[in-house]
C-alpha cells in the first residue's frame, strides 16, 4: 500500500522545527548551496530572484558575493522561514538582500526584470510546473538564466537510512506520492525538457554528488528528518506505535554507519540545470 496525504509546508510545527535546526541544516546543505552558487555565475550589479528560498539559501550567499551591489530577492510561499532569512541577512549587513512572501506560479514582478533566477530544492514541489517555469521565463530579461537544483534519485544515504529503513521494516508500506514528487525531476533530461517546453531556448543539466554532512548525532538527524521532511510525513504516521521503538533503533543504527563520532558524513546527489531565456 502507498500512503498518501497533502504536504503542509506552512505548518506551525514545521516552521518551529526549521528554526530549531537552522544552523545544522545550513551546515549540512552548505556544499549543495555552493555548487548551485558556482553554477549561477553571478556578477556585480545583477538583479537576482531566488524562488522557494526558505530560510535564505542560496539568496544570502549570492548577495554576499555581490558585495552590496545589485539586488537579491528571495521569495517563498511560507512566511515563517522568510523571517529567519531576513534576520540572517541583517546579521550579515546585507543591504542588497530582501525577502517576501510570493507564489512561484504568480510572481509579483514585471516582465524582463531579473538577470537570473535560482531555486534550491524547490522546483520539484510546484503544483503546476509548466506554469511556474513560464512565470520564471516571463520575469527574466532576454538571455537571462535560470539555475535550478533538484534532488537526484532517492537511492542515496540520507533517504536510504531513514525512509529506506522504515520501508524495509513495514510490510505493506510504500513511498507517499508527496515523497515520490521530491525525486520526479532528478533523472537526467526531465527538467531540461520541461524548461525547453516552457520556452527556454537552451537547458543543460549536470548530475553532481556533494558532501551532505550533519554536525551532530544520529539521533539529531532522525529527529530533524521527522520534523522537517514534510513529504514523508504520511509514511511516518503509518508506523504503528508498538513498533516505533524497534524502527527508531534500526534507523539510528543505519545512520550511525556514516558517523565519525562528531558528524554524520552523508553525500547528496543532485541535478543542477541551467536554462537560458
Amino acid at each position: 500500500m502507498i500512503v498518501s496525504a497533502d504536504s503542509d509546508w506552512n505548518s506551525f510545527g514545521r516552521a518551529n522545527a526549521s528554526q530549531k535546526w537552522c544552523k545544522q541544516s545550513a551546515a549540512m546543505g552548505g556544499d549543495m548551496t555552493r555548487a548551485l552558487v558556482d553554477a549561477v555565475q553571478v556578477g556585480p550589479g545583477m538583479r537576482v530572484l531566488d524562488i522557494a528560498c526558505g530560510s535564505g539559501a542560496p539568496a544570502i550567499s549570492l548577495a554576499t558575493l555581490m558585495a552590496g551591489s545589485g539586488e537579491v530577492i528571495g521569495v517563498d510561499i511560507s512566511e515563517a522561514p522568510l523571517q529567519i532569512a531576513a534576520e540572517r541577512a541583517a546579521q550579515r549587513g546585507l543591504i542588497n538582500a530582501k525577502f517576501q512572501q510570493a507564489d512561484a506560479h504568480d510572481l509579483p514582478f514585471p516582465d524582463s526584470y531579473f538577470d537570473c533566477i535560482t531555486s534550491r530544492l524547490g522546483v520539484m514541489f510546484f503544483s503546476d510546473l509548466p506554469g511556474a517555469l513560464a512565470e520564471m521565463r516571463r520575469v527574466l530579461k532576454p538571455a537571462g538564466r535560470a539555475t535550478l537544483l533538484v534532488w537526484g534519485p532517492i537511492d542515496q544515504p540520507y533517504f536510504e537510512t531513514t525512509v529506506g529503513t522504515v520501508l524495509r521494516m513495514l510490510s505493506g508500506a510504500g513511498i507517499p506520492d508527496s515523497g515520490r514528487k521530491m525525486f520526479a525531476l532528478g533523472h537526467e533530461g526531465v527538467l531540461a525538457k520541461a524548461l525547453r517546453e516552457s520556452g527556454f531556448i537552451h537547458a543543460e543539466e549536470r548530475i553532481v554528488t556533494v558532501p551532505w554532512t550533519w554536525p551532530g548525532t544520529p539521533e539529531e538527524v532522525w529527529e530533524y528528518f521527522q520534523e522537517v521532511t514534510v513529504p514523508f510525513a504520511p509514511l511516518l504516521r503509518f508506523i504503528p506505535a508498538e513498533r516505533r521503538q524497534e524502527i527508531d533503533k534500526e534507523v539510528l543504527g543505519a545512520i550511525g554507519k556514516y558517523s565519525d563520532g562528531a558528524t554524520i558524513k552523508f553525500t547528496a546527489t543532485v541535478n543542477i540545470t541551467v536554462a537560458v531565456k
